[in-house]
């Protein structure tokens, strides 16, 4: 799907989608000039699973208080997603049942983050595959080549 095609929906960021935009590099300036997320008049939704993912990851990584600084500005700009919001628990049974009799076994922050995607109706923004198996069935998802 393109962004001419996903205009109207809400869209749900993934956690590789936060990472590319606090690095700045060539990947972030894509996602910001394809879909405008920074200006978008509904800001994009987030579950907190990716709240907790990205946090972690600059904890492990050493992140100074610059970079850190500009993930909370970051994470203010959109709307985070409880897995307490309607229909999250649900679709997360759901899709790890589709998983596993698939064979597909997702990592439960993904599974997470699918379902409230799900639970939502917004496309997930990804930069990785991770989802591939659940579109269309669960959600819509854009993938982002980061390379």
């Amino acid at each position: 799907m393109t962004a001419a095609g996903a205009a109207g929906r809400a869209r749900l960021l993934d956690t590789g989608i936060f990472l590319a935009y606090v690095r700045g590099g060539p990947t972030g300036r894509q996602i910001e000039t394809t879909y405008s997320l920074l200006n978008d008049p509904a800001p994009p939704l987030y579950s907190i699973v990716t709240d907790g993912e990205i946090r972690v990851l600059a904890a492990r990584s050493g992140w100074g208080p610059s970079r850190i600084g500009q993930l909370s500005d970051l994470l203010s700009r959109f709307t985070r997603i409880s897995l307490e919001a309607p229909g999250v628990l649900e679709a997360y049974v759901d899709i790890d049942v589709y998983s596993l009799d698939i064979g597909r076994v997702m990592g439960k922050n993904d599974l997470w983050i699918a379902a409230t995607a799900n639970a939502t109706g917004a496309i997930l923004l990804t930069t990785d595959s991770d989802f591939d198996h659940l579109d269309p069935a669960f959600l819509t998802r854009i993938r982002i080549d980061p390379a």
